[in-house]
């Protein structure tokens, strides 16, 4: 990324493996709405961050090069990538909180270059192999698979469980995938776009909702036998969305938020007291990209129908610009290198 919204591509050394390392010849990166953020905004948390920088965290490909030290990879290993290189010391890192540790250097959030590049060296603890059975590009949907899965644990979604989700963007959609796996009986979903909901039933939701055409907390209470849904999930990233959960959720019931949401949201807490419901967050993940790599592996999870859009490398100004204005249709962009 050389400016806003616009990317180059640019010749850079190959990068060799140090101590711990591996060097990943990268074949896929998924868009994700951060590097779509970055890219319209050039801004992280309202301030300008240098330029040039490179964009793209979810990846997957194969390792070239070994460091000293590095057991149980080889050349020639189709790989992903959890990006969370953490200082491993801390008290969130020694408690299994790694996703808290407050010196986490994540690629593709600034200052720290990201995936977007032909080869790059990591952390070799940090690279996942991939099974036989999974694709390279399916490896590179791992990452915001760990979030929806981390999203489904968090709401403590289970058994026969009514679901409400707020967004059927990407995540949505894998929040989703995730609280199905888990056995939810009842999985609803609202969006203001049709292409996104008709995608949502193809995936396996059981009902959707389409919030410009419906009354949501009228039809959310109609599904649920007017008690409001066990779990809320808002992954629409936006104000309007998380102030409804309180209308959403049943009598001692959970919301979990998911989305990125900027600015002051106006929340009626009152209202969710009288449920005695329960806010819950997440923050990325952690501990959980084996559990997304065996959810695929056996059938559980199909990521790949969650693809809708691909382009090859020097398309990448293309891959960001369809992202970014055609958030309608554009459900996942990857990006072959």
């Amino acid at each position: 990324m050389t400016a806003v919204k616009q990317m180059e591509i640019r010749e850079l050394p190959i990068p060799r493996a140090g101590a711990g390392e591996v060097v990943l010849n990268v074949e896929y990166v998924g868009v994700c709405g951060s590097d779509v953020h970055f890219f319209e905004s050039g801004m992280r948390k309202g301030k300008f961050f240098d330029l040039p920088f490179i964009l793209g965290h979810e990846c997957a490909g194969t390792i070239v090069e070994t460091g000293p030290g590095v057991t149980g990879l080889r050349q020639g290993d189709r790989v992903c990538f959890e990006p969370q290189i953490t200082c491993g010391t801390c008290v969130y890192c020694r408690s299994g909180h790694y996703n808290m540790c407050p010196d986490v250097q994540f690629p593709s959030v600034p200052p720290h270059d990201g995936m977007l590049r032909d080869f790059v060296a990591i952390p070799a603890h940090l690279a996942y192999k991939l099974p036989d059975s999974i694709s390279t590009l399916e490896g590179a949907l791992i990452e915001p698979l760990a979030v929806g899965l981390s999203a489904a644990s968090r709401g403590g979604v289970s058994l026969g469980q009514s679901v409400v989700i707020l967004g059927a963007g990407c995540i949505g959609l894998l929040t989703m995938m995730a609280c199905k796996a888990r056995g939810a009986a009842k999985v609803i979903l609202c969006d203001l776009f049709p292409s996104r909901l008709q995608k949502a039933l193809e995936l396996g939701g059981d009902t959707v909702i389409n919030a410009r055409e419906e009354d949501v907390q009228a039809r959310v209470l109609e599904l649920t036998g007017g008690t409001g849904a066990d779990v809320v999930f808002e992954t629409a990233g936006n104000p309007h969305t998380a102030a409804q959960t309180s209308d959403l959720v049943r009598r001692c019931g959970v919301v979990v938020m998911v989305g990125n949401i900027n600015g002051e949201t106006p929340y009626r807490f009152m209202d969710l007291m009288y449920k005695e419901g329960e806010i819950r967050t997440i923050y990325r993940y952690r501990n959980n990209f084996e559990t997304a790599l065996q959810m695929v592996a056996s059938g559980k999870i199909d990521l790949r129908r969650i693809v809708s859009h691909q382009f090859d490398f020097q398309d990448v100004q293309l891959a960001f610009e369809n992202s970014l204005n055609d958030r309608q249709d554009v459900i996942k962009a990857v990006i072959k290198l």
